[in-house]
């Protein structure tokens, strides 16, 4: 039996919003709360202390960069945990976790 990550570690300093640990589905379930807490006034995310992520974890962080993207400027993130690449492909997303242009 798989046991349930821990909510990932938040802490917000200025404008950056750090994420650490795990993001994966129980972990990002339980974020997302104390996460849409802290978005106003953030404009970058720091992944780089984020040591496991899931589809669930992708989700968080690309609603999370959505809605500091609704300032009118995107989202920075700073670090790129194993499988961002792999699964912001699979999604068809781009650098800022906005959906890419469709292929022509």
């Amino acid at each position: 039996m798989a046991t349930a990550s821990p909510a990932p570690a938040l802490r917000r300093e200025g404008t950056v919003l750090h994420l650490a640990g795990a993001l994966d589905r129980a972990a990002a379930t339980a974020a997302w709360p104390a996460v849409a807490g802290l978005l106003d006034g953030a404009d970058t995310l720091d992944l780089s202390a984020v040591t496991r992520l899931d589809s669930a974890g992708l989700a968080l962080l690309a609603e999370a960069a959505a809605r500091i993207g609704q300032r009118g400027t995107p989202a920075t993130l700073v670090g790129a945990p194993a499988g961002l690449a792999e699964l912001r492909a699979a999604y068809r997303l781009d650098d800022d976790l906005d959906y890419a242009d469709a292929a022509p």
